[in-house]
């Protein structure tokens, strides 16, 4: 029974009582929102935080917003107690992650150089200084410790009951023993929750049920792809040795890390290949709760952890713990505004990190609920970038299995999940494969990611951070888009068709530029927010006055539906229909890209009849397919839609018409290194939903002047009106063609840091490394300011020498495109 009268109606209601719903009612609560109920079905605590290893870390990501997240809270925890009376268990005895492999080495210095570049302040040690911080931990194979002597421990359940309390004090109700049974709505919008006790009314309801999240959310129609499992970690016997002032030591090559826990140690676990729990449905009576620890399987990767501290081996076991833990499919979490249902908000699926990032979490949520955007980078781990089928049964049992084990891989750039694959395949993947590809997880698709040159042999796969065995092949591909014509599959895009009498005007009222001029042409465009910032990254094809086709990145599949369903009225004759999967894409570029196709369709594909941006169905043999002169290569290029049933038949029809033109397959490797070299963007790469579309350098595909304006103009308005940009995206060479540049390098001028690469790849016709990188001036930022710089980038430790522009890099004229 509820603790206390259950309120008839509220603002938001959370439910789940655990850290991260504690801390989404205490945020709300800070940031003005009074009246806020916290239903808990239990007890505080008492689904996975009450068993949590409670480490504070805030070294290890590569990602801004999940730093900031980890130092906010870090923050948090160090003064809830001032401020609620309430301890937190918070004490900074340090944290050391080790390597002792090369890769891991590379890896823990790119991640380090990123994390101190956000303010964290890691230090590289040496194997006798991690022995000294630690003197039980066997270093004889350690290469170096990363250091950070800010970060720690604090309690799971002080932590929480501190957030509670804060909450409570600024008039948050926290009413326990309350179980959520469903969600109201009408007319697509929350109206209140259901529950064992009577009902509540409210605007907002937040989701943060844990790994009940999944079940809560399938009643609603809400999508939450998250899945239990077994997570362990064994307390020895006091050890004297032991003190509790040590730092937390993390092993990942060891799957494990360590602690002091009640005079003795703590050792976590994070094997390679877990077990999933209750993949048909957590018991919903399940309270502070665990399973029988499973000796056989997890022996070798207890022996193994006890290796790098030897003496827990002759200390006597405590206790063995078994408890679940909840996982994605992507280890990102599930937060944000649900798809299927306006102000249904989620935070769930922590991967086992809700402690560390449960302070930054919880003001990240509160924030974008009260003020309706958030305000910091959310393309990762929005909730509307996942998919149905990922709820499957056997997709949980079996992508989870790898995602848990992730945790303590080395994160090599181009690993790509290897299980619950094959479930999405264009029409052209049987020919494809016969071709040589080699298939990568593209949101759910087998996208190729580059091909095996006949005659070569295949290679086993062998992760590094350097030039793997088929980095010849990649240039190969890449050179051929440069001087020939390549075929690339990317039916993986996400594809709208929206018509109606409305639809022109209500496309032209969300996108930036002017996409309802011209019959038959496609415009680039971005849509944004009320405050100016990116929310996609896409083009627009207008095919008759009532019928448009709409193409945005696989990522931003969710994205993009979700933003047309709400920002499209109700009563609007506008309709939009996903037709991603009937249409297949192959894009025809390069030089040569003209030639091939014109020798299989009767149409004119001269520059005078089919220019540049033009788009308009074309015959090939026996099929009919929409072909729209386009390019995110550089080069001239076509890209042709085509109804599945004839995609093979358009597939053939090229292959044979290209052998003489020396065609060429290419996959997402060159791509990747084509649009780089050029400067294309890549929402949810490169920008994000914090950047303004000026600082994004796309102000050329904002049309100011158009009837109507837009949504966000009067930022975009605003901003320009304040004087130079001070914060800009720009191109980044690396002047040594050596090195590799992929995610999060530091990018200096005169020897400051400026900002950081957000994405990059190897540009084989610029000669080296190239990326784009957002950089803060603190003033005006322009060309001369770029070129008074002497410019580098850091790159696992080592500053590299770079040169910097705004334009691009490859063809800054579009001569090439337009040829």
């Amino acid at each position: 029974m509820a603790d206390q009268p259950l309120p008839t109606h509220a603002r938001a209601v959370v439910i789940g009582g655990g850290v991260i719903g504690c801390s989404v009612a205490y945020h709300l609560a800070h940031l003005g929102w009074k009246d806020v109920v916290l239903l808990e079905r239990d007890r505080l605590t008492s689904g996975t935080t009450w068993h949590a290893a409670g480490l504070m870390v805030t070294f290890g990501s590569t990602s801004e917003t999940s730093t900031e997240m980890r130092k906010y809270t870090r923050d948090l925890y160090s003064r809830l107690e001032a401020e609620t009376g309430q301890a937190t268990g918070f004490r900074p005895v340090g944290f050391i992650e080790v390597a002792a492999d090369q890769d891991r080495l590379e890896e823990y210095r790119r991640v380090s150089a990123f994390n101190r570049l956000c303010g964290v302040d890691v230090h590289e040690i040496g194997p006798a200084e991690v022995k000294k911080l630690f003197p039980l931990a066997n270093v004889d194979d350690v290469l170096a410790g990363f250091y950070v002597k800010e970060d720690g421990r604090a309690d799971p359940v002080d932590v929480t009951m501190a957030l509670a309390k804060g909450a409570r004090l600024k008039g948050v109700k926290v009413i326990e023993g309350v179980s959520v049974t469903g969600v109201r709505s009408r007319s697509g919008a929350v109206t209140g929750v259901t529950t064992n006790q009577g009902d509540i009314t409210c605007d907002v309801v937040v989701n943060c049920a844990g790994m009940w999240a999944r079940q809560l959310g399938a009643k609603s129609g809400i999508n939450i792809p998250l899945q239990a499992a077994e997570h362990y970690y064994l307390i020895t016997e006091k050890i004297p040795e032991v003190s509790k002032d040590w730092p937390v030591l993390e092993d990942p090559g060891s799957y494990g890390y360590f602690r002091e826990e009640g005079g003795g140690l703590m050792i976590g676990l994070f094997e390679a290949k877990c077990a999933p729990w209750k993949v048909g449905g957590i018991p919903e009576d399940f309270s502070f709760g665990s399973m029988p620890p499973d000796w056989d399987r997890m022996g070798p990767y207890v022996e193994t952890a006890m290796k790098r501290v030897p003496i827990s081996m002759n200390a006597g076991v405590k206790t063995f713990f078994c408890g679940p833990e909840s996982f994605t499919p992507d280890l990102q979490p599930c937060v944000g505004e649900a798809p299927e249902l306006k102000n249904y908000f989620v935070a769930a699926g922590l991967n086992s990190i809700g402690i560390l990032t449960g302070g930054g979490l919880g003001r990240v949520l509160a924030h974008w609920i009260i003020n309706g955007r958030p305000d910091v980078d959310v393309t990762g781990f929005n909730i509307d970038r996942l998919h149905t089928y990922q709820s499957n049964p056997e997709y949980r049992a079996t992508r989870t299995v790898e995602s848990l084990g992730m945790v303590y891989q080395c994160h090599y750039p181009t690993r790509s999940m290897k299980t619950a694959r094959g479930a999405k395949t264009s029409a052209f993947h049987d020919r494809l494969a016969a071709q040589g590809a080699f298939f990568k997880d593209v949101s759910g698709w087998e996208g190729p990611d580059w091909y095996l040159p006949a005659g070569a042999q295949p290679q086993p796969e062998k992760l590094s951070w350097g030039r793997q065995h088929w980095f010849p092949y990649w240039e190969a591909e890449h050179r051929a888009v440069r001087e020939g014509v390549i075929l690339m599959d990317m039916s993986f895009m996400s594809k709208f068709l929206v018509q109606g009498r409305d639809a022109g005007r209500l496309l032209n009222f969300i996108s930036a530029n002017d996409v309802d001029k011209q019959t038959g042409m496609i415009t680039y465009t971005q849509w944004l927010n009320e405050g100016g910032t990116l929310e996609a990254d896409l083009t627009v094809t207008k095919l008759d006055d009532e019928k448009y086709w709409v193409v945005s990145s696989d990522t931003a599949l969710g994205h993009t539906q979700t933003w047309m369903k709400r920002n499209f009225p109700a009563a609007a004759h506008a309709f939009v229909t996903d037709v991603t999967s009937g249409y297949a894409q192959l894009n025809v570029q390069g030089p040569k890209s003209r030639e091939l196709l014109q020798s299989v369709t009767h149409a004119d594909l001269s520059n005078e009849a089919f220019p540049f941006r033009c788009a308009r169905e074309i015959d090939i043999g026996f099929a009919r397919a929409l072909c729209v002169r386009i390019t995110y290569l550089g080069e001239l290029g076509y890209e042709l839609y085509i109804p599945t049933e004839q995609a093979t038949h358009v597939y053939d029809r090229l292959l044979a018409a290209g052998k003489p033109l020396g065609l060429r397959h290419a996959g997402l490797k060159a791509l990747a290194s084509c649009r780089m070299e050029k400067g294309y963007r890549d929402y949810g790469h490169d920008i994000d939903n914090t950047d303004s579309v000026l600082e994004a350098g796309l102000g050329f595909a904002v049309d100011l002047k158009k009837p109507g304006g837009f949504l966000g103009k009067d930022a975009v308005v605003a901003k320009k009106a304040k004087g130079p940009l001070t914060r800009r995206l720009l191109q980044v060479l690396l002047k040594d063609p050596t090195p590799m540049l992929f995610h999060a390098e530091p990018v200096l001028r005169d020897g400051k840091a400026v900002g950081y690469v957000r994405a990059a790849s190897y540009g084989f016709t610029l000669g080296g490394a190239v990326g784009l990188a957002m950089v803060d001036a603190q003033g005006p930022l322009d060309q001369a300011w770029i070129d008074a710089g002497t410019w580098e980038v850091e790159v696992a430790g080592k500053r590299v020498a770079a040169s910097a522009s705004l334009k691009p890099l490859y063809d800054p004229e579009n001569k090439r495109i337009k040829l």
